[in-house]
């Protein structure tokens, strides 16, 4: 068995003295990534929409903890979340997200999976960029294979024929693209952060009870009974990607059958989400929806 197979929390390095900001910490493998942050010495702010909760959330972890509102759905949140932070931060993991549910738009009027998922998570890293001294991880998923094959670029809010499964997909696939443009930012202007994607495999949370239709919701409680791993199995590749020596753009998730569960490692994705091309074109676009620049000074092309 490989160093990297018997990984787990109990591994993390000594993370007095750091910052942390964990979207959405108030349930699942947020709360649990922020859980073992803390315990690790890292100050973690809990960035979650519904305050009350987040504080319910962040007094059942042991260790330094605050918390703060942000609606990733609404941009005017996103920007007020940004504008009120001050000093370093030392890492970012961009973990709220919504999957399969009924069509429904942002503040902003963006379909909401890829609004929240992406856009949202977009402008919140380009805004706290300038005060990011380690890692931006964002959470990714498996799903990504799930849409078109590629952005539906003509047809972002799939306004045509929404399918809760393939808009999911759709905006994993644009997390681990953002990922890819945000790390090849970052090299050409010469940064030490570094910019990584993780995936949870399959594991049990309530992200699952939000599905569009009683089928996939019932479908899904099954399989989180019988194949699903816990969510503390589910944050070791986050947890993993925030703290290992691992090269910028890497992608870490389970080693199992299917990446469904595991100790963390480094995974393939598919083609879609590795062209650089599509990766730029998503940043230019995810510009222009959000009105947020990338505050770095690099090559655009």
């Amino acid at each position: 068995m490989t160093e990297t197979q018997k990984w787990n929390e109990t591994q993390l390095p000594d993370l007095h003295g750091r910052t942390a900001v964990v979207t959405g910490a108030n349930s699942g493998i947020g709360l649990t990534a922020a859980d073992a942050l803390a315990r690790a010495g890292a100050h973690v702010v809990f960035a979650v929409r519904d305050p009350e909760r987040g504080r319910a959330a962040a007094a059942t972890v042991s260790g330094s903890t605050e918390v703060r509102r942000l609606d990733l759905a609404d941009l005017a949140s996103v920007r007020e979340f940004s504008a009120d932070w001050e000093g370093p931060l030392d890492l970012l993991i961009n973990n709220a997200g919504v999957m399969m549910i009924p069509r429904q738009r942002t503040k902003d009027g963006f379909e909401m999976q890829f609004g929240t998922n992406h856009l949202g998570h977009f402008a919140l890293t380009n805004l706290l960029l300038p005060h990011i001294t380690g890692r931006v991880v964002t959470v990714a998923s498996a799903a990504h294979r799930w849409g078109y094959g590629t952005i539906r670029f003509d047809d972002l809010n799939m306004d045509a024929d929404y399918d809760p499964r393939r808009a999911y997909g759709q905006s994993k696939l644009a997390n681990l693209l953002f990922t890819l443009e945000l790390q090849r930012r970052l090299t050409e202007a010469g940064s030490e952060v570094r910019a990584l994607a993780a995936h949870p495999g399959y594991s049990a949370t309530n992200l699952q009870s939000h599905a569009a239709s009683t089928v996939a919701r019932v479908g899904m409680w099954i399989t989180n009974r019988l194949a699903a791993q816990s969510d503390r199995a589910g944050a070791l590749p986050t947890l993993y990607a925030a703290t290992q020596d691992l090269p910028g753009a890497s992608y870490v998730g389970p080693d199992g059958p299917g990446e469904w569960r595991g100790r963390p490692t480094l995974v393939s994705r598919s083609r879609a989400a590795s062209d650089p091309v599509a990766a730029r074109r998503l940043w230019t676009v995810s510009e222009e929806l959000t009105g947020v620049r990338c505050p770095l000074e690099v090559r655009v092309a």
